[in-house]
C-alpha cells in the first residue's frame, strides 16, 4: 500500500469520518457498490446473480477481531448457517473467513476448533473455506492454526500478502499441504521492516510468487488481482499447467474487466462480503482505490 492509501487509512480511522460513511445516504450507497447486503439472504441472491454469469464465488461474512467469546461464536455459527445456505441453494462457491473473527488473540483453542468446524459442515457441502490473512502481527499464528486444520481435512485455502518480505518463506511451509492459496498485494499498512512499500516493489513481489504458485501443480494458485499487467504474467503461465488454477476478483470493482473475462473463459471467482460489519473492509478498499473516495465526495455534495 503506497503513502496515499496509508494516509487515507489514518484519516478514516477517525472518528468523524467514520459517521460521515456509515450515517449518511451517500456512505452507505457506496457501500452497497462493494458489498452484497447486509444478510446472508441477500448474500445468497447476489451469489447467484454471479454464478448465472459464469463466475464462482467466496461469500465473506464480514468482522474481525472480535473480543468476547459469545462474538467468537456467533461468528462461527454465521459461518456454518453460510455454507448450509451454499448447499441449499446450489451456490457455486466457498467462505472466506478471519480467524481474529473466530477468537485467535484472546481464545485461540476455540478459534482452531472452530475453523475444524466449518471445514467439516464445507466438506458435507462439497466446499472449501480460505482462510483471509490480517495484518502481519498475526501471519505466524494464522498460518500455525490453518496447518493444523488443513492437515486434517484437507480442504482450505489460505491468503498470502505479496507485499510482506516473509511471504516466499512462508509459501515454502505452506504449498506442500496442497489446497488453494490465494494471492493478493496486501491491505494493510504496515512498516517498511515488514513489507516492500513502493507500487513497483509490490508488484514485482507478486509476480514473482504467481511464477512460484503457478508453477507447482500441487496447489491451486488463486491470483487475486484487478491489475491487468500481473493478470498478464499468470496468463503467460496457465498454458503451462496441468491442475487447475483462478483469478480473484472483489465484488463491484472493475466489473466491466471481471464481465471480459468471463467472456474469455477465464476461470474467475468473485469475493463477496456481506454483513453489518462493513466499515474496515470499505476504509481499505478506499485506500487500495482512492478514486473510490472521490466517488463518495461527489455524491455526498450531489446531495447538498
Amino acid at each position: 500500500m503506497n503513502i496515499i492509501g496509508r494516509s487515507l487509512l489514518g484519516v478514516t480511522n477517525r472518528n468523524v469520518f467514520r459517521k460521515m460513511i456509515t450515517e449518511t445516504r451517500p456512505g452507505r450507497a457506496l457501500s452497497t457498490r462493494f458489498v452484497a447486503g447486509e444478510t446472508l439472504e441477500q448474500a445468497i441472491a447476489a451469489a447467484e446473480q454471479i454464478n448465472h454469469k459464469g463466475a464462482t464465488v467466496s461469500l465473506d461474512h464480514l468482522g474481525e477481531h472480535v473480543t468476547e467469546r459469545v462474538q467468537a461464536e456467533a461468528a462461527r455459527d454465521d459461518y456454518l448457517a453460510c455454507l448450509d445456505a451454499i448447499g441449499d441453494h446450489g451456490v457455486d462457491g466457498n467462505i472466506s473467513v478471519k480467524l481474529s473473527q473466530l477468537g485467535m488473540g484472546f481464545d485461540n483453542d476455540l478459534a482452531a476448533a472452530s475453523l475444524d468446524a466449518l471445514a467439516q459442515r464445507a466438506a458435507a457441502v462439497d466446499t472449501t473455506v480460505t482462510v483471509d490473512m490480517e495484518e502481519s502481527a498475526v501471519t505466524e499464528l494464522t498460518i500455525d492454526l490453518y496447518s493444523v486444520v488443513q492437515a486434517e481435512h484437507g480442504n482450505l485455502g489460505l491468503a498470502v500478502q505479496a507485499y510482506l518480505h516473509r511471504t516466499a518463506q512462508d509459501l515454502d511451509a505452506i504449498m506442500p499441504l496442497g489446497g488453494h492459496i490465494r494471492l493478493c498485494k496486501g491491505a494493510y499498512a504496515e512498516p517498511s521492516e515488514v513489507a516492500v512499500q513502493s507500487g513497483d516493489e509490490v508488484d514485482d513481489a507478486f509476480d514473482r510468487l504467481t511464477h512460484l504458485l503457478m508453477g507447482d501443480d500441487e496447489v491451486k494458485p488463486a491470483i487475486a488481482s484487478h491489475d491487468t499487467e500481473r493478470l498478464d504474467v499468470a496468463a503467460s503461465l496457465a498454458g503451462q499447467r496441468t491442475g487447475p488454477y483462478e483469478y480473484q476478483m472483489l465484488y463491484g470493482v472493475r466489473t466491466a474487466l471481471q464481465d471480459q473475462m468471463l467472456a474469455d473463459g477465464d476461470p474467475l471467482r468473485i469475493y463477496v462480503p456481506y454483513g453489518v460489519a462493513w466499515y474496515p473492509y470499505l476504509t481499505r478498499r478506499m485506500a487500495e482505490r482512492p478514486s473510490n473516495l472521490a466517488f463518495f465526495m461527489r455524491a455526498a455534495l450531489s446531495r447538498g
